[in-house]
């Protein structure tokens, strides 16, 4: 799974998580430099792994280049819309 993340990250593809989804961008070391969001329990990993941890509210999602990501669920709406954009 983390060689496929880090595929994705090299060819610049959309790359969408939500909750702990951070971690295993966090293991693949794809997201230095980036402002990612994920359940505030993550918030470690995100910022060891080089990242800006955003602490946004719970039906919000953050797009940075290729990331789209959300800290929980009630995000969904947030999170799709911004992820469909990316695959336009």
């Amino acid at each position: 799974m983390i060689e496929l993340v880090q595929a994705f990250a090299a060819t610049q593809k959309p790359i969408a998580t939500i909750c702990h989804g951070a971690q295993l961008l966090a293991a693949a070391n794809v997201i230095e430099g980036r402002t990612i969001s994920a359940y505030p329990a993550c918030a470690p990993e995100v910022k060891l792994a080089g990242a800006s941890y955003a602490d946004i509210e719970v039906t919000e999602a953050i797009t940075d280049g290729q990331f789209v990501t959300a800290p929980a669920w009630p995000a969904h709406p947030a999170w799709l819309a911004q992820l469909n954009k990316l695959l336009d």
